[in-house]
């Protein structure tokens, strides 16, 4: 038997980013298509990751790459709305993260869609696993919120 997913409320998530939908995220049938929920997953959290100074992306000894992603769909999200996109660490390993993400537009109670995205750290030159830095590990531990 497999599991039923269920929208997630707003308190399930410690720390919330706005990122507006625009023109182009919306597809032939009037919503924002499902590849779109993958990147606000990505702007959510690597932004926070940036302003928070745990992440340059451009000069950093390690970086973040993307080894699972997943998405449950909910509601409908369109252009214009703005999204609110929750974020929760669900488990911080060695050299891993993976996220819990909710995507609630406007003012909504639960959300459109919940997913999960994991990172590993690997260091820039040679690809390999690396431990996660302390600056990484400052900004994250705020957000391994339990509900």
């Amino acid at each position: 038997m497999t599991e039923r997913h269920q929208p997630l409320p707003r308190a399930h998530f410690p720390l919330f980013r706005t990122i507006h939908t625009r023109w182009m995220d919306n597809d032939i049938y009037g919503h924002v298509n499902n590849v779109v929920h993958y990147s606000l997953f990505d702007t959510a959290v690597n932004g926070y990751l940036i302003e928070a100074g745990a992440l340059d992306i451009h000069h950093g000894a390690v970086i973040g790459l993307v080894v699972h992603t997943q998405c449950h769909y909910f509601e409908s999200i369109a252009f214009p709305q703005a999204v609110h996109a929750g974020l929760r660490v669900a488990h911080l390993g060695r050299s891993s993260v993976r996220y819990e993400l909710g995507l609630f537009a406007d003012d909504a109670p639960l959300a459109a869609a919940v997913g999960q995205f994991t990172h590993v750290y690997v260091d820039r030159g040679t690809r390999r696993p690396a431990p996660l830095p302390p600056p990484l590990l400052a900004a994250l531990r705020p957000l391994q919120h339990q509900p």
